[in-house]
C-alpha cells in the first residue's frame, strides 16, 4: 500500500527554504566573527595602530608600533596563546586612521584595535570594546601667548579637529546657545592637526587632554603650547574589537581586568606617560588622574 505525502503547507516550504538559504550565511558569519578560530587556523593576529597617538600607540625610530596600548595588546596575545595552546602567534601591524579604524575593525582586517579609540555607546552598535583602558578630559590646545583660554575666545577662530572624532561635535554641544561661529579644519592624524595649530593655519586643536599633552612633549618648543579651556566632556579610551564574539570579548576582558587588579596597568601607564619613552626620551609627565584610578579600580566598557 503506497505511503500517503501530504503536502507541505506553502508556510512551512517557504520557511524551510529561507532557512537553507540563511544558514550558511550565519555560519559564515559567526565564523568571521571567531577571532581565536580565525588566530588559531592563520597562526597571526592583526593589530590595529596609530602612527601618532603619542604614548598610547605611534611609531618609534625604527618605525614600529609602541606604546601602552600595543603593550596590552601584547599581554593579550600571550593569553591566546595559552588558550589556543599554540607555541607562537605571528603579530601583523595595520595603520588605522580615525575615520577608517571602525571599517578596518568590522571587516576582519584589523582583529583588535590598540589604539585610542573613545568607548561611545553608539559605537557599540558596531563594535565592542575592552575594559577602559583610560579615561580623561576633552580639551584644546592652542599658542602659550594667544590669549584664547576658554570656549568663548574661540569665537571667529579657526578650529583643528581629527577627522573621524566626536571633538568637533562636542564643542558644538558645549556651545549652548551662545552661537560660536567658528571655521573647522579636519587633520588627517594628530600630528597633522597639532602641525595647523603650529603652523598657525588653525588657532586651536580641540582632543583628549591626554593626546594633547603627548603632541606638546613631542613638539619643537613645547612651552610654545598649553591645554586650556573647559572639558567638553569626560571620555574613556578603550580597546577594540569585532562585535558578536563572546569568546574573544571573554579573553579580553580577562586579561585586562587581571591587569588592572594584580598592579601591572599602572606600572604599565607610569612606563608611558611618567618616564622618558622613545625614541627623543620625552616625558609626556601626565600623573594617573582620579578618573583612571577609579577605571583600574572597577573595570568596566559600558561605555558612554
Amino acid at each position: 500500500m503506497p505511503k500517503l505525502r501530504l503536502p507541505i503547507p506553502f508556510g512551512a516550504a517557504a520557511l524551510a527554504v529561507a532557512f537553507a538559504i540563511l544558514l550558511p550565511h550565519v555560519a559564515a558569519q559567526a565564523q568571521e566573527n571567531d577571532t581565536l578560530a580565525k588566530i588559531k587556523a592563520s597562526g597571526a593576529i592583526t593589530f590595529g595602530y596609530r602612527e601618532s597617538s603619542f604614548g598610547f600607540s605611534y611609531l618609534d625610530g625604527n618605525l614600529k608600533p609602541v606604546g601602552y596600548s600595543i603593550e596590552i595588546c601584547n599581554r593579550i596575545v600571550e593569553a591566546v596563546k595559552t588558550e589556543l595552546r599554540l607555541p607562537a602567534v605571528e603579530i601583523k601591524y595595520q595603520a588605522v586612521t580615525s575615520a577608517n579604524r571602525i571599517p578596518l575593525v568590522q571587516n576582519g582586517t584589523v582583529d583588535i584595535e590598540c589604539g585610542s579609540t573613545t568607548n561611545l555607546v553608539e559605537r557599540q552598535k558596531q563594535v565592542a570594546f575592552s575594559p577602559d583602558i583610560f579615561r580623561y578630559n576633552v580639551r584644546m590646545l592652542v599658542k602659550a601667548d594667544s590669549g584664547i583660554r576658554s570656549i568663548a575666545d574661540l569665537q571667529g577662530k579657526t578650529v583643528v579637529t581629527t577627522t573621524g572624532t566626536t571633538s568637533f561635535r562636542l564643542l558644538r554641544e558645549a556651545d549652548k546657545g551662545r552661537n560660536l561661529e567658528v571655521n573647522n579644519l579636519g587633520g588627517k592624524d594628530h600630528s597633522d592637526s597639532f602641525l595647523l595649530v603650529e603652523s598657525g593655519r588653525a588657532q586651536a586643536f580641540v582632543l583628549d587632554d591626554i593626546l594633547l599633552a603627548g603632541q606638546i612633549a613631542n613638539a619643537r618648543n613645547p612651552k610654545d603650547f598649553i591645554i586650556t579651556g573647559e572639558s567638553l566632556r569626560t571620555e574613556n579610551q578603550s580597546l577594540m574589537l569585532r562585535k558578536d564574539d563572546p569568546a574573544f570579548k571573554a579573553l579580553v576582558d580577562r586579561v585586562v581586568s587581571g591587569m588592572m587588579k594584580s598592579g601591572e596597568m599602572e606600572k604599565l601607564y607610569n612606563k608611558w606617560f611618567m618616564s622618558p619613552i622613545p625614541p627623543k626620551g620625552i616625558n609626556i609627565n601626565y600623573p594617573l588622574n582620579a578618573e583612571t584610578k577609579e577605571a583600574f579600580a572597577n573595570p568596566s566598557s559600558k561605555g558612554i
